[in-house]
């Protein structure tokens, strides 16, 4: 029987030391014959997220583990139950028996996780909807009628589905690329050429797990393609159209080719620009914008667009780096009509 002593007296953290009769154990089996209760999918889900770590290191599921070796191991708390409802302001643009479009704002999440159970849009929803009986309740208590994410950082598009059959349609929709998503960044630096397709597999950075990386044999496909729409000295705004939905897709793939997001500084954008000798304001976000979302109604079948303007804040930051830079707000306007 493996012998365990508690390395850390913090609650919920427990760590292991390798004994010599699991040598050569694969780590992710390892976890899971010392905590029999938790799933395959489970495990895999905590050394993905950073929770699993051997001599201090985040390794791969498929590392073996040494005897002497410490493994340490996190175990979140539990989620709550179900969501509560909140009055937190919401913008709805479009809504009708199957589905509702959200305009998010870049300080809201769309769920609970990762420590963060209030103040989400799953419980705006459920206040504006009068409960859970009006969303769909395929993703569960925790996330109903959610059928795909912004990151907390990024705004714009969200579509909602309000019955289960809507929602098991658009999810078919995001499974077979059939939904088009269309973003707005502005990038730190001066990306090459006028439009381009970037296509680089992305995974979970196993050094730092709040990121994601391009550097991994092991990530699944990511296609982003872009357009220039304007340059400002040593920045430039590009448009997005995203032919997959990875995590950060959009922030890692330009971080990637060394113009990472404005604002974005995980990874690798300063916290505080400047422009023609001057230092902006802190942006306070990511200069990333859903602006538009095209899919087609689970119910009726036609083809639907949305679109959301660039917020205010974005909006003014692009004045003011336009300013600093000595560009016309009017060569903005018509450069980015489409988005404001």
């Amino acid at each position: 029987m493996l012998a365990e002593r508690d390395v850390k007296s913090l609650s919920r953290q427990l760590a292991f030391e390798v004994r010599e009769e699991h040598a050569g154990m694969r780590l992710d089996r390892f976890i899971a014959s010392r905590f029999p209760d938790l799933s395959r999918t489970r495990v895999q889900s905590l050394i993905d997220e950073g929770c699993v770590r051997v001599n201090g290191l985040v390794l791969k599921p498929s590392h073996h583990v040494e005897p002497s070796e410490i493994v340490a191991v996190e175990i979140p708390p539990a989620p709550p139950a179900d969501v509560q409802a909140e009055e937190i302001p919401l913008e709805v643009i479009y809504e009708d028996e199957d589905i509702a479009v959200i305009n998010k704002p870049a300080s809201m999440i769309i769920h609970p996780g990762a420590g963060r159970d209030t103040g989400t849009m799953v419980a705006a929803l459920l206040h504006y909807f009068g409960g859970s009986d009006g969303l769909s309740t395929v993703g569960g208590p925790l996330r109903p009628g959610i059928v795909h994410r912004l990151d907390k950082g990024t705004s714009g598009a969200v579509v909602v589905a309000r019955t289960d059959d809507a929602h098991k349609k658009l999810v078919e929709q995001f499974r077979g690329r059939q939904v088009e998503k269309a973003y707005v960044a502005l990038l730190h630096g001066r990306v090459k050429g006028e439009s381009g397709c970037i296509e680089m597999a992305i995974a979970r950075d196993l050094r730092r797990p709040t990121r994601m990386t391009t550097r991994r044999r092991e990530g699944r496909e990511a296609r982003t393609d872009w357009r220039v729409r304007l340059r400002l000295d040593r920045f430039t705004v590009v448009s997005a159209d995203l032919h997959t939905g990875r995590t950060h897709q959009i922030r890692v793939h330009f971080s990637a080719l060394g113009t990472p997001v404005v604002g974005d500084t995980l990874y690798g954008a300063p916290s505080q620009e400047q422009a023609g000798g001057e230092l902006l304001p802190p942006l306070g976000r990511n200069f990333l914008h859903a602006a538009r979302l095209r899919f087609t109604h689970p119910r009726t079948g036609k083809r639907v667009e949305f679109r959301t303007p660039l917020p205010p804040e974005l909006r003014t930051y692009l004045d003011n780096l336009a300013g600093a830079t000595g560009i016309s707000r009017l060569v903005v306007d018509a450069s980015l009509k489409e988005f404001l």
